[in-house]
């Protein structure tokens, strides 16, 4: 090589090495940089930095405050956290949107701790607002309620306060009726009537049907409640979804929706609405009393609603009830009788174990991931009996199948979880005292005082993830006071007093990685989000105190200043 050869390569070398060291110290300039905070990554190799930067969305530098900078450009919004800790976006792996908002916006709601007088007044109160109205529907009357409050016929008492519209009310689980005789009627429900998968309770004078309808016996009242248009769906859920935003959540799970619901989110996400990533399991729809399967209509849910947030390759089933006063969780052992020298029972199942391996092995297959409702450790028994003959029939899919409640869980059946790779879903309203505790330990005895092993569960190495149920039990999707509970087991407001089985709590860390990366992994998204990571999507919240310095008793007081999705700001804190 001559002289001049030489010299003209190592000017190009210069000039390469000129760029590389421009391309470092100038990258390309982020649109937003947030600086100044304890940001709280959920990223084991960086569990802590000061700066995010964000390019189109993503993270594209998570670090130190001082080389953050580097992404500043003149047209990059530069936002000081001032401090305040900052997080990944937090998930409601179980709730229901859409049914939430027209409870809030439409029914004739109570909170579960309203007595019969204030029951009465306030359903006195909507028939005479609503002249016009055949029926009145509301709740939600907690489980112990006819315990609590001796009524000879809830039927009766009822008519007393309207025999000419038909009055449908939920209790706090969702999964079980309170009506009076007008709504029997126009339903075709007397004392001969039979409904597999569920309780007409009858009067134990008259033999009549008292005004009880338990799990699959409310199903012709449902069918008969007038349905609200496409456009009053879409709304109350993007009323609903506004406020999980302003709790700090950017994910979501629909945990089970005919197709009101399916078709809501598709067209907020069409319109540019959906602020969340959106998992919806869609309720399984069945051709016949056999529970065939009606594969083309599930086809057609599944593919005319799946959007750009919105993911619709979930599926929802119910195996059991609640373990509370109607007992219809299918357990291992016996309930206490209801009575002294009562009947004992061990619950039922509302689909048979050798057709709920057969659905689930058909869901598999297709690409869908199962949710099923197993409240009683038996049911949770025969769910994972049936995954697991999903998986010796078609090998393992990948997919990660959910116990949903799974609340009640044999010992021996813990391990299986892991081995079938399946996710407990929980929900806090029960694993604090609370009055459907009361319940549960009322119908279960000793054994309701241990509900929800999340400790034994994490030990283990189970996916656990959890969610609002909204709109069953609690009175809004707040994540705070669910995220304080698994920490103390103790009611988040101190309504009511104790621990409820304290040797289950978890650390504080551990409830941060549920409410993130663990619904991140439930929505398949795991890769995508749940963590504030380099190149992972920008979902990221702030909030007024720091976590880590505060008793655990007051996590639940928790406010956010503002949620960022995909880059975007869509809450700030007035």
């Amino acid at each position: 090589m001559n002289v001049s050869s030489l010299k003209i390569l190592l000017v190009f070398a210069s000039m390469l090495a000129l760029l590389a060291c421009n391309d470092r110290v100038q990258p390309h300039q982020a649109h937003t940089i947030l600086t100044n905070g304890n940001i709280y990554t959920m990223n084991p190799e960086q569990p802590w930095a000061q700066a995010v930067a964000i390019q189109e969305g993503r993270f594209a530098y998570v670090g130190n405050a001082k080389e953050v900078h580097q992404y500043r450009g003149e047209n990059t919004r530069v936002i000081d956290l001032q401090g305040k800790m900052a997080l990944p976006g937090l998930f409601d792996a179980h709730v229901h949107p859409v049914l939430a908002g027209v409870e809030q916006k439409y029914d004739c709601s109570f909170y579960p701790s309203a007595d019969a007088v204030q029951i009465a007044e306030r359903l006195s109160g909507c028939v005479e607002a609503l002249p016009d109205a055949q029926w009145i529907v509301g709740g939600r009357w907690d489980s112990d309620f006819f315990i609590r409050n001796h009524i000879q016929s809830p039927r009766l008492w009822l008519d007393m306060i309207s025999t000419d519209k038909a009055i449908s009310l939920q209790d706090d689980t969702g999964h079980n009726r309170w009506v009076n005789s007008k709504a029997l009627e126009l339903a075709g429900i007397d004392k001969t009537t039979r409904i597999e998968g569920g309780d007409i309770v009858l009067d134990k004078n008259s033999g009549e049907p008292n005004g009880l309808l338990y799990e699959a016996a409310m199903y012709p009242i449902l069918q008969l409640i007038p349905e609200r248009t496409a456009e009053e769906y879409q709304q109350v859920a993007e009323e609903v979804l506004a406020q999980a935003t302003a709790y700090g959540i950017t994910g979501i799970k629909e945990a089970g929706d005919s197709h009101h619901g399916v078709r809501a989110y598709k067209a907020l996400d069409d319109a540019g609405k959906l602020n969340h990533h959106m998992a919806v399991a869609i309720a399984a729809p069945f051709k016949d009393e056999e529970l065939s399967l009606d594969l083309e209509k599930l086809a057609q849910l599944r593919n005319n609603n799946r959007g750009k947030h919105a993911n619709t390759d979930f599926v929802k089933l119910f195996l059991d009830g609640v373990p509370a006063a109607p007992r219809t969780a299918a357990m291992l052992d016996d309930y206490l009788p209801e009575h002294t020298g009562g009947d004992t029972h061990n619950g039922h199942l509302l689909i048979a174990p050798a057709k709920l391996a057969g659905i689930i092995t058909t869901l598999d297959a297709l690409g869908i991931t199962v949710s099923v409702h197993a409240a009683g450790d038996r049911a949770v028994r025969v769910t994972l009996d049936a995954i697991e003959e999903s998986r010796r029939i078609n090998g393992n899919s990948g997919l990660r199948h959910e116990i949903a409640h799974a609340g009640f869980i044999h010992p021996d059946d813990i391990p299986r979880f892991v081995s079938l790779d399946v996710t407990a879903d929980a929900s806090p309203a029960i694993w604090y005292p609370s009055p459907i505790i009361n319940s549960i330990v009322g119908a279960l005895g000793e054994r309701g005082n241990r509900y929800f092993p999340f400790k034994d569960l994490l030990e283990a190495g189970v996916n656990v993830t959890a969610g609002s149920d909204l709109p069953a039990v609690l009175p809004d999707m707040n994540p705070w006071k669910g995220i304080e509970a698994m920490v103390t087991r103790q009611h988040p407001t101190g309504d009511f007093p104790g621990s409820y089985w304290p040797e289950q709590a978890i650390s504080l860390h551990q409830a941060l990685e549920i409410s993130t990366l663990g619904g991140a992994r439930a929505l398949k998204l795991l890769g995508q989000t749940g963590s504030i990571q380099k190149g992972k999507l920008a979902d990221m919240i702030v909030i007024d105190r720091q976590l880590f310095d505060i008793p655990a008793s007051e996590i639940s007081e928790t406010q956010v200043t503002f949620t960022m999705f995909g880059g975007k700001v869509v809450y700030e804190a007035p």
